[in-house]
């Protein structure tokens, strides 16, 4: 018996075309004439299943593309012949654009993508500037006290206020995010069922990061030399996240379930994952960034300041803070520590919804449409 995802359909008002649109069914339109590289991955598969582009189906493929490069290498139509076809650039900024095109609330866009870095920096350094105000005026003794015992996390900030504050605004970035992508994902025109086996197929790939190989060979972001770095970097960076957010689980479970109170022992289930999922922080963003610098013109988006790399430096800040707050937490260094750590955390989960987080939630959206559109063309 087939079993499959109920998906409530809805109506979506269609819009003119934007110019990113436009440029995108412009290339794309050589390229399913070519169909040289329906090979590579699978923005071209799911391309030569469609006699007619529109901007919704490009915003689809924009998301289903992984940028490997590869596609630009092979490209005999590629600068500087006349058709200009430069797949990967197109593709990267046609996703930015997706992503400001459904956020909620729309009126944050604009303000996160022109100013992310310094937005997500003056957030992380005014709630640390507060909790400091705070704790001098309740007690300023307990800012450079040492405690590494049972509870003294919470003297700097107590459990119900942090717990109250980060999970209203962690809350907030989940809805947020959900009302994103369920835009996107309407307005693309993926509406009806989507079976088990879809979303597996889904899961697989982007646990895996199928397409991210220029079609077995690798990355080819600065040569056409291929290379697994960025793909390697990808995956310090979500599996160093899963383990993060293990971590904050497990500590949820001690403080709830068995009534002890962090900070925990080294050896604790909370202190291993985040300890491992924090280094997997550090290197796995340093190592995106390291690939943006590289990346030839031809594979990049327009230069931003948004949230694409605010995001990466957030999650290098997060794990760099919690680090040195478990390594420095029994000396007068931890209240401080603690303030800067949290600051840095609120400002990390009230911009998720508005930078290159919400690129995983997005492109898995359109892994798990392309698996349904194969198997139904496949039946």
């Amino acid at each position: 018996m087939k079993t499959s995802i109920p998906i409530k359909e809805i109506s979506v008002p269609k819009a003119a075309p934007s110019n990113a649109q436009s440029e995108a069914v412009r290339q794309m339109g050589v390229c399913n004439a070519c169909r040289y590289c329906e090979g590579l991955c699978a923005v071209f598969p799911a391309m030569e299943l469609r006699r007619q582009l529109t901007g919704p189906d490009v915003d689809y493929l924009a998301n289903l593309c992984h940028s490997c490069g590869a596609c630009h290498f092979d490209c005999q139509y590629a600068q500087p012949h006349e058709f200009a076809i430069e797949i990967p650039a197109v593709m990267a900024n046609l996703r930015e654009e997706t992503y400001a095109r459904h956020v909620w609330p729309g009126a944050l866009a604009p303000v996160f993508e022109r100013n992310g870095i310094w937005i997500a920096s003056i957030t992380a350094i005014s709630v640390a500037l507060f909790l400091v105000g705070f704790i001098v005026f309740t007690d300023a003794s307990v800012l450079f006290a040492s405690g590494s015992e049972e509870g003294a996390f919470y003297r700097v900030m107590p459990h119900n206020a942090m717990a109250g504050l980060f999970g209203a605004v962690f809350l907030y970035s989940i809805v947020a995010i959900c009302l994103g992508v369920r835009s996107f994902w309407h307005s693309t025109g993926s509406q009806g069922s989507v079976s088990w086996r879809s979303l597996w197929q889904a899961s697989k790939n982007a646990a895996t990061l199928r397409y991210l190989d220029g079609g077995g060979m690798g990355c080819m972001h600065e040569s056409e030399e291929p290379s697994n770095r960025k793909r390697i970097a990808h995956h310090f960076t979500f599996y160093g996240f899963l383990l993060c957010l293990a971590s904050t689980t497990s500590g949820t479970l001690m403080h709830y379930v068995f009534g002890v109170q962090a900070p925990y022992p080294w050896w604790s289930p909370t202190v291993v994952l985040g300890t491992i999922g924090g280094i997997g922080l550090i290197i796995g963003p340093v190592g995106l960034l390291r690939v943006k610098r590289e990346q030839i013109d031809a594979l990049k988006a327009k230069p931003s300041r948004g949230m694409d790399v605010a995001f990466l430096y957030m999650l290098i800040a997060t794990s760099v803070t919690g680090l040195l707050l478990l390594v420095l937490r029994a000396t007068p260094a931890m209240g401080l520590l603690l303030a800067v750590h949290l600051g840095v955390v609120f400002a990390l989960f009230i911009s998720m919804p508005y930078g290159k987080f919400v690129h995983g939630l997005y492109r898995y959206a359109a892994l798990m449409r392309h698996a349904h559109e194969q198997a139904q063309h496949k039946a």
